[in-house]
């Protein structure tokens, strides 16, 4: 790509007058007069098992909303190359490139912008080379693995001046962001306490022997930034989520979703003061499932001004919370009423009332009229949200800024730093470091094993 394409979509304007629901997509004549609209956004996606294969199916189907065309995939397991290249050719026609070291997707200059569905402990420094190399990156949920490497992200996004939008896809669903002005109106008062849900039972996965890394596996380079560990098949693909070296447990996988619409509620742009996080695994030993993170997680959270933050990770048999029976979503309390939050579903109640006086169902979006409306396909919404703002150049075009998205990374990871300390915890937002507690401290980062080495100076 030549740097006068490269500019052309790095300074390309949004016209005003063009944007429908906070930037979800914009008329064909708004869109057309853009500066760059019609240039191609090159894409490769990072990390195709699970969930970078719905990564796959989101860039391919914004082709002709967005002119989006996914050029490459990367792995570090080669065996997923053949049904993913299938797929992709199936769907937009033309064959993907396959590369299993992600520094070699940097090194491609045509290549504008990648989206990252890796381990988590992989996030921030792929998401630091990207920037470095000039791509504009998607990143998935938990933005970093620890504290550290989020605030190295930012800086990163800052200093080379890339767009960093961060998977929490709920602020780009119009029935979430309709939820959250609602509560920022007013509507149940002032929201003085926030608690969301990960009830999701899930059985154990078991044990096994090490063993030698299957042949198509890079498996140095899955490991990355962890400590060295023998290649274990319980601990690697999807498993990797309930190892402390690789995840961040239920809380920081399903549970970051639920973390940013409860702060978002809040209009908490900050950091809270104490923590406090206890639990447990129940219902098998070590001897039978080698999982490290809790399956049961109770979290605390208070803010400067005394506002209140829960979060309750359920890994087990439980029944749902709310009239809505949530058990992956959030509630809202005011001092006029409260909110129950599930998925798109939303029931705001005043005081002691048994019946809704506003949600969802009650006040529905406004959706554009305009029949040549370039809307893209129903769950691509954050995806568009990205390309939209990768042509605007602007970081406030985005539902979920890497700024943003830190923020709210961060809570599951002050909460697991309680747990495994297991003691409440007092922390300095404005310096990022907890009060006169060395021990806790060092948990806000890790030892990094080289070459995989997060910098200071990014």
């Amino acid at each position: 790509m030549t740097e006068k394409r490269r500019d052309f979509i790095k300074q390309s304007l949004i016209g005003t007058g063009g944007i429908v629901i906070g930037g979800l997509g914009f008329s064909a004549k708004s869109y057309g007069s853009i500066m760059g609209a019609n240039e191609r956004i090159t894409m490769a996606v990072i990390g195709i098992h699970s969930q970078g294969k719905g990564h796959i199916g989101k860039w391919c189907s914004l082709k002709e909303s967005r002119n989006v065309f996914l050029k490459t995939i990367c792995d570090v397991d080669e065996e997923f190359f053949p049904e993913r290249v299938d797929i992709i050719q199936k769907a937009i026609g033309t064959k993907p490139l396959t590369e299993w070291d992600m520094r070699k997707v940097f090194d491609d200059k045509e290549i504008d912008a990648v989206s990252f569905a890796v381990p988590n402990h992989w996030h921030a420094l792929g998401t630091i080379w990207a920037a470095q190399a000039g791509k504009h990156v998607y990143v998935e949920k938990p933005a970093c693995h620890n504290i550290f490497e989020g605030r190295k992200m930012i800086e990163a996004a800052r200093k080379y001046n890339v767009r960093v939008q961060v998977g929490f896809q709920n602020r780009s669903d119009v029935n979430v962001m309709q939820a959250m002005k609602f509560l920022h109106d007013g509507g149940i008062g002032e929201v003085f306490m926030a608690k969301g849900t990960c009830y999701k039972p899930r059985d154990s996965f078991g044990i096994a022997p090490d063993s030698m890394p299957p042949e198509k596996l890079h498996y140095d380079m899955w490991l990355g930034p962890a400590s060295y560990r023998a290649y274990n098949e319980k601990k690697g693909h999807y498993n990797w989520h309930w190892h402390w070296e690789t995840g961040n447990g239920d809380t920081g996988n399903q549970g970051p979703h639920q973390f940013d619409i409860a702060r978002w509620g809040l209009n908490k742009n900050e950091h809270p003061v104490s923590i406090y996080s206890t639990g447990g695994i129940y219902g098998w030993t070590p001897k039978e499932c080698s999982q490290e993170t809790p399956n049961t997680q109770t979290s605390l959270f208070t803010y400067e001004d005394g506002k209140v933050l829960e979060f309750e990770t359920r890994g087990r048999y439980t029944h749902g919370e709310s009239s809505l029976n949530t058990r992956i979503g959030n509630m809202f309390y005011g001092t006029e009423g409260y909110l129950e939050l599930d998925g798109s579903t939303w029931k705001a109640f005043r005081k002691r009332e048994n019946e809704p006086f506003a949600g969802s169902s009650i006040q529905t979006a406004t959706a554009p009229k305009d029949p040549t409306f370039l809307t893209p396909p129903g769950g691509a919404e954050h995806f568009a949200n990205f390309i939209d703002a990768i042509r605007s150049g602007r970081n406030y075009d985005l539902h979920c800024d890497i700024n943003e998205g830190f923020y709210s990374s961060a809570l599951p990871s002050l909460a697991n730093i309680s747990y495994r300390l297991k003691r409440e915890l007092n922390f300095r937002g404005s310096y990022e470091k907890f009060s006169n507690d060395p021990e806790a401290d060092m948990m806000l980062t890790r030892k990094y094993r080289k070459p995989y080495v997060v910098p200071d100076e990014v």
